[in-house]
């Protein structure tokens, strides 16, 4: 029971700052499930969770489809995808709460702060893979396909409703591919078929609220909030896991 509350939890929250957002389903759950959750199953949960987003996302809140711009992030997304399904069955309960808590005290702050970062004008389409790349490898430890990207678009000066329809496909066509080859390599496995049913329904009400908000207001002010609470979960989980990783080593 205590089990399914967590799992469900975690989805509809989830759910609902990706719909806001485009992105951010597996940061959001994973805050959540890395403190009970086994790596695999969260991860597994992570991506399924995701990829059901993403396809709410892209029937609710359409933001067009530009190839050309598109393509150096899906390509540069699939050579770096298995390199974190490789990383994560490696990695024990411990270590993966130590990367998720680095990931997010690292990352949410520079989210944060992206708007005020200086725009990178240079690199062309391979920077755009080299990011595309980083968040394939995340990806593949979890579903965080779209945290990378997302902070890249944004120093580089990208509009809104064109940062949202690099991300919202990029994602859809990332997860896709991750929660394929999870089933492939038995990542993701039959026992899990329930939680994947709880997981689907519970986000899917929150999801299509936060895409109705995004379609409503800017979603500056609620962004801000949720990279704050991500900040204080992933310090929580280096103060949990950082002293049995010194004890350990």
């Amino acid at each position: 029971m205590e089990l399914t509350f967590i799992v469900v939890v975690g989805a509809v929250l989830a759910g609902f700052v990706q719909g806001l957002s485009g992105f951010g389903f597996g940061l959001t759950a994973m805050s959540l499930w890395a403190w009970t959750l086994e790596p695999q199953l969260a991860a597994a949960l992570a991506v399924f969770g995701g990829l059901t987003g993403q396809v709410i996302a892209a029937v609710s809140v359409r933001r067009g489809f530009n190839l050309p711009r598109l393509l150096p992030f899906v390509l540069g997304g699939l050579c770096g995808l298995p390199l974190g399904i490789y990383i994560l069955p490696r990695l024990d309960i411990p270590l993966f709460k130590g990367l998720l808590g680095l990931l997010l005290v690292v990352m949410c702050p520079l989210m944060f702060f992206a708007a005020k970062l200086p725009r990178i004008t240079h690199g062309g389409r391979a920077a755009d893979a080299v990011a595309g790349a980083a968040g394939g490898m995340m990806g593949g430890l979890g579903g965080f396909t779209g945290v990378i990207p997302t902070l890249w678009c944004t120093v580089r000066g990208f509009e809104k409703d064109v940062q949202r329809a690099v991300i919202q496909n990029f994602n859809l066509a990332m997860l896709t591919v991750t929660f394929t080859t999870y089933v492939a390599t038995g990542i993701a496995t039959r026992e899990m078929v329930p939680l994947f049913a709880i997981v689907a329904p519970a986000m899917l009400i929150p999801s299509l609220l936060g895409a109705r908000l995004y379609l409503g207001i800017g979603e500056t002010a609620f962004r801000k909030v949720v990279l704050g609470l991500l900040t204080a979960s992933g310090l929580a989980m280096l103060v949990a896991a950082v002293p049995v990783l010194i004890h350990r080593w």
